[in-house]
């Protein structure tokens, strides 16, 4: 019976004819299992390869790398073989699908040219190359004298790469100097016993390369190679195995993800001045893609934003220089912070400014909406309730459930705010916003009971803040208790929406006899025209509990709708809590 792998490949081998596939189909795709800064070296792993393992190639992948590589396949197929191969121990584990735009000219098979680029310079193993049944064997290392040897060989550069190797796999905490004393023999004689080797302290040819490849790795996987984009004037190395060019979206230039791992870049590119950058600065930090933890840096001439949350990391810098504003910004999914870091300080390392922007009419006929910022979305909220002020300090009385493990809170979306306390029993919670407000009108509360089937009001954010202010909803008071006599309750006949949970609940004299509780509370499933409101008398308990005074309402005129309406609007707030 044949195994999985080899059904897979003979499928393989009858959907891709090698040759014609790849110049005419873009889905057609390759598995990179090894890359290495020496041809001699990349010839002789993928001859290794080919003796037990079909469809082996080899093809330069820019700045002196070799890559190691199995195909064509199609997309499906490539992903079946990565997972069977994996699983059979044939390949690396970190090995991955790459895309044909990263490749250059072929060097395996000798004298084979899929892309039609040219071969590769020939080189040790062009010569009797075996069969597949034929052993490959690894050839001798160097001895100890040879290895002093062709160390002194190194440059000065060269011996500091192998220091900051040293470093960044654990083995060396001194100055990268390129000097070979006694803390750099001790960190390689570390490294070479860490990777079941002689620990001499002298690091062969072949050992140098492989703490390299350790070191560069990271890079090698997502296929950092240098990118120019002439529209958006900026060049730099970029991830071309994991995100490829989507679209230009002013002041952005799109490179979305290729595949599952949800790394993507944006080129930030406009013209403008201080106020476009600082405005530009302000309107990143309202996207999805820029998490509200992180750290924030703002100069007269830059910027610097980073976000973390539980599913991805984002980067992102611009800088304003003769008149223009150019930068980037990486989203990486967490979990992955070596690869992240590696690659982002070669990218910022390798960021040129070129000649020119991107046009400010690109992308015009991009989707439109009002939660979309050039192609992007908006952050928005978990919850969105309603509340209103209390005291001329801007303290605020919302609903519980809207405030409950939230990274961040805010009034009308521009205003921190704390908690204070909350009474999950009756529903309630005190806010204190972190710089003082000062409201147009705060909430005075009513110390009579109204009359039954009197007329209320209730103000709230209906729609959650889409209308950018409060609406009014008319009802009547129904009983002054609970369905199960509470006291710390009354009972309305009216039917709000969820937004105008947590506003004030209005007598016909424009006094507060409560706050709107949401449906929900209650737990059971009543009529569409039942509502419940938290009794004013509890909540000034609990306003005074927590060091708060509170205002009372005496007139017992009714208050014309205008004028009622001119007073909620003035205090009553948007309380949205965010993650």
């Amino acid at each position: 019976m044949k195994s999985l792998f080899t059904s897979i490949v003979i499928a393989v081998v009858f959907i891709v004819n090698a040759a014609t596939a790849q110049q005419s189909n873009p889905d057609v795709v390759w598995i990179q299992i090894e890359a290495h800064p020496s041809l001699n070296e990349a010839q002789r792993r993928a001859q290794s390869y080919a003796a037990f393992l079909p469809d082996v190639t080899g093809f330069s992948l820019g700045g002196s790398w070799y890559g190691v590589m199995l195909g064509p396949y199609l997309r499906a197929d490539a992903e079946d073989v990565l997972r069977v191969y994996r699983a059979e121990g044939r390949i690396p584990q970190d090995s991955y699908i790459s895309f044909s735009n990263s490749l250059g000219q072929q060097y395996w098979p000798v004298g084979a040219d899929l892309l039609g680029r040219q071969t590769a310079a020939t080189s040790l193993v062009t010569q009797n190359q075996p069969t597949v049944t034929e052993p490959v064997h690894e050839p001798a290392d160097e001895t100890s004298a040879e290895a002093r040897r062709s160390e002194r060989q190194l440059t000065a550069e060269q011996r500091k790469k192998l220091q900051i190797a040293l470093r960044w796999a654990g083995f060396y905490d001194a100055a990268i100097d390129g000097a070979y004393g006694p803390g750099t023999r001790r960190s390689m004689a570390d490294w070479q016993l860490a990777n079941g080797l002689e620990d001499t302290g002298i690091l062969t040819t072949m050992q140098r390369q492989d703490l390299l490849d350790q070191y560069n790795e990271p890079l090698i996987s997502v296929g950092l190679r240098n990118q120019t984009d002439v529209q958006a004037g900026i060049e730099m190395m970029i991830p071309t195995s994991e995100v490829s060019f989507a679209r230009y979206e002013p002041p952005f230039a799109h490179y979305n993800a290729t595949g599952n791992s949800g790394i993507r870049l944006l080129l930030i590119t406009q013209p403008g001045d201080q106020t476009t950058l600082f405005g530009l600065y302000d309107i990143l930090q309202t996207l999805e893609i820029v998490p509200l933890s992180g750290a924030r840096e703002r100069k007269k001439d830059s910027f610097v934003l980073e976000g973390r949350n539980s599913n991805i990391v984002s980067y992102t810098e611009a800088k304003l220089k003769d008149g223009q504003i150019k930068g980037f910004m990486l989203i990486w999914p967490t979990g992955d912070e070596e690869r992240r870091t590696r690659v982002l300080a070669a990218m910022q390392d390798s960021f040129t400014r070129l000649d020119g922007v991107l046009d400010p009419a690109a992308g015009a006929d991009a989707e439109q909406r009002i939660d979309l910022v050039s192609g992007l979305e908006v952050r928005k909220p978990r919850i969105s309730r309603s509340g209103f002020f209390v005291d001329t300090k801007g303290s605020v009385v919302t609903m519980a459930q809207a405030v409950r493990n939230c990274t961040r809170i805010t009034l009308d979306h521009d205003y921190e705010a704390e908690l204070v306390t909350a009474d999950e029993n009756l529903g309630v919670a005190i806010l204190r916003p972190v710089a003082k407000l000062a409201p147009v009108n705060v909430g005075q509360f009513t110390q009579s009971t109204p009359r039954l089937n009197s007329d209320i009001a209730v103000a709230g954010y209906s729609f959650e803040g889409v209308l950018g202010a409060p609406t009014v909803t008319y009802g009547i008071l129904s009983d002054v208790t609970g369905l199960r006599g509470e006291t710390t309750l009354k009972r309305l006949a009216l039917a709000p929406l969820p937004g105008d949970a947590g506003g004030p609940v209005f007598d016909a004299g424009g006094g507060i006899m409560g706050m709107l509780l949401p449906r929900s509370e209650t737990g059971q499933r009543l009529p569409n025209d039942v509502s419940f409101v938290a009794d004013s008398k509890a909540i000034r308990d609990m306003l005074s509990a927590a060091g708060l005074s509170t205002e009372t309402h005496s007139d017992s005129a009714s208050m014309a709708p205008e004028d009622l309406i001119r007073l909620a609007s003035g205090m009553t707030v948007l309380v949205s809590c965010w993650d």
